[in-house]
């Protein structure tokens, strides 16, 4: 099966009116679709749970996203059970046609590309542009994962003798029980969930009960791109009520996570739990927080510093696992970049997600914010407050693009995950000084470090301890493909989504060898 080269999906220019009336159409469509009640889908079939449960927007938390089930441990048997059945018949589909099918739904998603990013707008709060990227990065996942079905498909290298025939295949697991994040609805949904069907495995999905609707889409378009009812099974409900179940349960092969480090913590403790009647050990991918580090040198350019700090910090509100929450600048241009990153941070227009020229939206919920706002009274107490501190309004959960100066490195809000649009500025007496306070984490997910000096890049290569570090740019926006994505530490299993070991996570290497007979002549 010949396939193109993977190419990056191009991010939308919403300064063309053509785009900008596009996404406006597509936010009142989906504004129209608001409401309606949603159901679980458990081998194709639509079922619904006793209790049901509202999705929110963040921007308005009166305006309802929509009415989904509640789903028990009854529900969450049911799918256990279809995705076990099904599995017998999908793991036999042939590499060529799973990729196919991956490429439909690519096409499928490129085609809908301003209505997903409207459902991400409405349902987490994500601005125009924060939400068409994440839909990007999903269409990048999807057909980067397509072909890397029909790579592994390929026969593998092996030393070959004489007297045998050897082969390797990758084989699938089993059933893959996919618990995504809200923050990236749709990319990490799409890359987590598709990585498991693509390889073969069959899917639990639980999505966040803060993004049950940008799931739905997903699982509407893999049906439509001809996905066979039973491999994907969506569950949506507190994680609380069914996710131990899912996890422990004795026909679950892997769990992929990416969440909480305390979510993800459990998750390894309760999979590590050998079941009655299990046959294998667990497989956990664990994709967890950050504390993420910018480092900002004596010898840097200040001005693409403070920028590539304050889009780290305060993009999408500061609700990335690869969020800058740390910036360590050298005390020899502290006060000057300190100057620089607030000048830039005032300019930010927060606002409604809907609104295209927001840049910073609402935080998630109203949980989120109070704990965000507890952060910043400690904060407070533990640096110099100088810039916001506040909510917004008394509508919404709009928090403010909050800066904490004169921060000591082992502050509560230097070594905590916050979440949030909330940023610690650490005074670093030197180069050596500010690679370890950076490496005074528990996490190890993202960094960056900004300096002109070769050397510094060199030494700050070996020594900075992340699973992705960047020079002279933003710790945030990793590229399919380009940047393989995930963290050291607690930060989670460094599973490299988006890059060529992601495959192997979700599959077995099994060797066939045969002895080839000798000749009778």
């Amino acid at each position: 099966m010949q396939v193109s080269e993977f190419t990056i999906e191009p991010l939308t220019d919403f300064s063309k009116p053509e785009n900008r009336q596009a996404m406006e159409q597509a936010l009142a469509k989906v504004e129209s679709m608001l409401g309606r009640e949603w159901s679980l889908v458990l081998g194709g079939e639509r079922v619904n749970a006793k209790d049901q449960f509202l999705s929110h927007n963040p921007s308005d938390p009166d305006q309802v996203i929509g009415v989904f089930q509640k789903a028990t441990q009854t529900e969450a048997q049911r799918a256990i059970e279809i995705a076990d059945r099904t599995f017998e018949t999908w793991k036999r589909t042939p590499a060529e046609e799973r990729a196919q099918i991956c490429f439909r739904v690519a096409d499928l998603m490129r085609k809908r590309k301003f209505e997903l990013s409207a459902w991400m707008v409405l349902e987490v709060g994500k601005n125009w542009a924060e939400a068409d990227a994440d839909t990007a990065e999903a269409i990048d996942l999807v057909e980067f994962y397509g072909r890397e079905v029909l790579r592994y498909a390929e026969e593998q290298p092996l030393v070959r003798i004489p007297t045998e025939r050897n082969q390797l295949r990758y084989i699938p697991l089993g059933v893959v029980v996919v618990i995504p994040p809200w923050n990236f609805p749709l990319a990490i949904l799409a890359g987590m969930t598709t990585m498991a069907w693509a390889a073969g495995n069959t899917v639990v999905l639980k999505p966040s009960s803060d993004a049950p609707a940008i799931a739905k889409q997903y699982v509407q378009i893999v049906e439509e791109a001809g996905l066979p009812p039973g491999v994907v099974n969506l569950l949506t409900g507190p994680g609380g009520s069914i996710g131990d179940f899912l996890v422990g349960h004795p026909r679950t092969r892997m769990i992929s996570f990416t969440g909480s480090k305390e979510v993800g913590v459990r998750i390894n403790e309760l999979a590590a739990r050998i079941a009655p009647g299990q046959r294998w050990i667990k497989r956990v991918i664990a994709e967890m927080g950050g504390k993420d580090p910018i480092i900002v040198d004596s010898e840097a350019d200040l001005d693409a510093a403070a920028q590539g700090v304050m889009a780290s910090a305060f993009g999408y509100s500061g609700q990335k696992c690869s969020a800058c929450s740390r910036a360590i600048v050298d005390t020899s241009v502290y006060d000057e970049l300190l100057e620089r990153l607030v000048e830039k941070t005032k300019r930010l227009k927060i606002g409604p997600a809907k609104d295209p020229e927001t840049y910073i939206g609402p935080v998630i919920n109203m949980a989120a914010m109070a704990r965000i706002l507890d952060y910043i009274d400690m904060g407070k107490r533990e640096g110099r407050l100088i810039l916001g501190g506040n909510r917004i309004g008394d509508h919404g959960y709009f928090v403010e693009p909050t800066i904490i100066a004169d921060v000591d490195r082992k502050a509560t809000i230097a070594q905590e995950e916050i979440f949030g649009p909330v940023l610690a500025v650490i005074r670093a007496q030197d180069f050596r000084d500010a690679i370890n306070i950076a490496n005074d984490s528990e996490y190890g997910l993202t960094g960056s470090v900004y300096t002109r000096n070769p050397a510094k890049i060199r030494w700050a290569a070996d020594e900075v301890h992340v699973g992705n570090l960047y020079f002279n740019r933003k710790c945030t926006g990793a590229v399919v493909g380009v940047h393989p994505f995930g963290g050291f530490n607690m930060s989670g299993t460094d599973s490299k989504a988006g890059g060529r070991d992601y495959y192997l996570l979700h599959t077995q290497a099994k060797c066939i060898s045969e002895v080839i007979p000798k000749s009778t002549s």
